[in-house]
C-alpha cells in the first residue's frame, strides 16, 4: 500500500517538470510566430497630391529707421546774441516758421544808415540829372551861336576870330554836357549801391529771425538762448523734412541683385503695429569690405516712427503659382532631388527639378505632374519598389497603427 502511494508522488512530479520544461518552448513558439508574421504587414504612410500653389521669393531685411531727408539750420547773420528760442525738439512745423530769434538791435542800426545812404544816393542823382539839363540847355545856346557866326563869317560880316571863339564856346559846352551826363552815371551807380546796401541789411534783419526753411519735424536743437550766433560748429537745428522716416537697411550682395525701385516691403517695427512699405532705392555699389548695400525704404505714415529704432521685413520680389509638393517630399540626392511617388500602393522614385521653398510647399519645376500623389514624410526609409498603404491624412495613418 506504502509503496502504491509512493509510486504516484513520483509520477506527479515528473509530470510536473515537464509541464515546466515545455512553458519557454511555447513562449518562444509565440515570439517566433510574431516576429514571422511582422515582416508582412504593410506600413501606411501619409501622402500628398502635387498641385497648383502660390509661391513667394522674399528677401528679409533688417536695419535702423532714419530721416529721409535732414535739413540742417544755420543762422543768416552771425556775431550776435541769441534772444528768444520758439521751437523744441519733436516740434512740427511749417516752412518759413520762426525757430529762434536773435539781437536785432545793430541790424535794425545798419538798416537805418542804409536808408540815410540811399536817400543821399537819391539826391545825389537828382542834382546830376538838373546839372544834364543845364549843360544841354548851354550846348543847345553854344550850337545856335555856333551856326550864327559862321553864317555871318561866310558872308564877311565876323571876322574869323569871332568864329574860333565860338567853337571854342560848343566845344566847352559840349564837354560840359558829357560831364553831366557822367555825372548822370556815377549818381545812379551809387544809387544802385546805396540800394544794394539797404537791401543786405534789410535781409540781415530779417534773418534775425531764425526760420525753418522747409516744412517737417524739428529732430534737434543745438541752440541755447544768451549763446552768440554762427556757423562754425553744430546747425541750431536739424529738421526731417516733411517728417518723413525710412528704412536704412543693409542687404548682401547676392540678394541685392534680386532688388528693384518700387517693390513691396512688409515691415516690422519694434513696438509699433506692423505696416508696409516701397523700395526707393537700391545702391549702385556695394561695400568691398562687407559686401553689403544701402537699401532705402519708404514707410508709410505712422505715428510713433522716430530715427534710430529697429526695424525689420521682408521685400517681395516675386509671386507666381506653380506646381508644389510639401518641402518634406522632396528628397537631395547626390546627383539631385527626387520625390516618391504611391502608384497602386507602390513606391516609385522620381527625380525633379525642385524650385523655392515658401510657407511649407516646395516648388517643383519638372519631373511630375499634377495630381501625382507623393510620400509627404518619411521618404527616407522607402525606395524604389516598396509596398505601402498610403493614407491621405493624419488621422488616417495614427488609426491604422
Amino acid at each position: 500500500m506504502r509503496q502504491t502511494n509512493g509510486c504516484r508522488e513520483a509520477a506527479k512530479g515528473i509530470t510536473l517538470v515537464l509541464a515546466l520544461a515545455a512553458l519557454p518552448m511555447a513562449a518562444f513558439a509565440q515570439e517566433e510566430e510574431a516576429h514571422t508574421a511582422e515582416p508582412n504587414r504593410i506600413p501606411a504612410v501619409s501622402i500628398a497630391t502635387a498641385e497648383t500653389s502660390h509661391f513667394k521669393e522674399t528677401v528679409a531685411v533688417t536695419g535702423t529707421l532714419v530721416a529721409r531727408e535732414e535739413v540742417q539750420v544755420y543762422p543768416q547773420v552771425t556775431g550776435f546774441t541769441v534772444n528768444e528760442l520758439v521751437a523744441e525738439t519733436g516740434d512740427s512745423v511749417q516752412a518759413g516758421q520762426v525757430l529762434a530769434v536773435i539781437d536785432d538791435r545793430t541790424l535794425g542800426s545798419k538798416v537805418t544808415q542804409a536808408n540815410a545812404e540811399l536817400a543821399r544816393a537819391n539826391a545825389s542823382l537828382r542834382q546830376a540829372t538838373s546839372q544834364v539839363a543845364s549843360a544841354e540847355a548851354n550846348l543847345h545856346q553854344a550850337e545856335q551861336a555856333l551856326q550864327r557866326t559862321q553864317s555871318l563869317r561866310d558872308s564877311g560880316s565876323a571876322t574869323q576870330a569871332s568864329l574860333d571863339n565860338a567853337i571854342a564856346a560848343e566845344q566847352s559846352a559840349r564837354a560840359s554836357y558829357d560831364a553831366a551826363n557822367d555825372g548822370v552815371a556815377v549818381a545812379e551807380a551809387a544809387m544802385a549801391q546805396a540800394q544794394a546796401a539797404l537791401d543786405v541789411a534789410e535781409r540781415d534783419y530779417e534773418n534775425a529771425h531764425v526760420t525753418a526753411p522747409v516744412a517737417g519735424i524739428v529732430s534737434e536743437r543745438n541752440a541755447e538762448l544768451g549763446m552768440i550766433a554762427s556757423v562754425a560748429g553744430n546747425p541750431m537745428f536739424r529738421l526731417i523734412r516733411d517728417g518723413q522716416i525710412e528704412l536704412l537697411a543693409d542687404v548682401v550682395e547676392t540678394e541685392l541683385v534680386k532688388l528693384e525701385v518700387g517693390q513691396t516691403v512688409q515691415l516690422n517695427v519694434a513696438g509699433l503695429p506692423a505696416g508696409n512699405g516701397t523700395v526707393r532705392l537700391v545702391p549702385p555699389v556695394v561695400d568691398s569690405r562687407t559686401r553689403l548695400g544701402e537699401v532705402r525704404i519708404s514707410i508709410e505714415s505712422q505715428e510713433g516712427l522716430r530715427p534710430g529704432m529697429f526695424a525689420s521685413g521682408t521685400i517681395m520680389v516675386t509671386e507666381r503659382d506653380n506646381l508644389g509638393v510639401p518641402s518634406t517630399a522632396v528628397l537631395s540626392a547626390e546627383n539631385g532631388s527626387k520625390v516618391l511617388t504611391v502608384v497602386d500602393g507602390i513606391v516609385h522614385e522620381v527625380e525633379v527639378t525642385p524650385g523655392r521653398i515658401f510657407d511649407g510647399q516646395r516648388e517643383i519645376l519638372d519631373g511630375i505632374d499634377a495630381g501625382t500623389e507623393v510620400l509627404a514624410r518619411a521618404g527616407a526609409f522607402f525606395g524604389e519598389g516598396d509596398e505601402v498603404q498610403p493614407l491621405k491624412d493624419a488621422a488616417e495613418v495614427e488609426h491604422s497603427e
